[in-house]
């Protein structure tokens, strides 16, 4: 599968995916506003400018048609890349991309030779995103138990990684 870097033409489709509060964070964590808006994407962008940048933001399929969306932030002084805010377009759910989508992302990470560790956050209940994961070769390194507050909800969050060489993609 082809990925791409996000362009801000994808910005005003991706705004839509998220209906909900709940939905917003658990895609995006706790740091976005519901309602997701342009100004939140261009800051997310902003960050993928320096060198080496902060974070990498990917999408697949066509600029302001996008299928799914990805970010990769760095520490790059560790070695250590963490996978977040990862959404296939609800219009295209159910159609096998995650996966591919995912794979290519996990192989541009690990491309990059300071990079050691991959590692994501998860919600506990999102069955369908642990699923995909472990099929990827994600190995469960524990839980933080309700770590994330939404509205009157407490979600607990676990802790999934993968080392170079190791996975589904060795």
């Amino acid at each position: 599968m082809n990925i791409r870097h996000m362009a801000e033409a994808d910005f005003p489709g991706i705004c839509r995916w998220f209906n909900t509060e709940k939905e917003l964070a658990q895609w995006g964590g706790p740091l976005p506003r519901f309602p997701l808006d342009l100004p939140q994407l261009a800051e997310m962008l902003g960050e993928s400018a320096g060198t080496p940048p902060r974070r990498w933001l990917f999408c697949a399929g066509e600029p302001g048609a996008a299928t799914a969306t990805a970010q990769v932030t760095f520490d790059w002084r560790n070695g250590v890349a963490l996978l977040g805010r990862v959404a296939v377009n609800p219009a295209n759910r159910g159609q096998g991309i995650a996966i591919p989508f995912l794979s290519a992302i996990v192989q541009r990470v690990f491309a990059e030779p300071l990079i050691e560790r991959l590692e994501l956050n998860v919600y506990t209940f999102n069955q369908a995103a642990i699923h995909t994961y472990e099929k990827l070769g994600f190995i469960r390194e524990g839980v933080r138990r309700s770590s994330a507050k939404v509205g009157r909800e407490r979600w607990d969050t676990a802790l999934y990684a993968m080392l170079r060489g190791s996975g589904a993609l060795a």
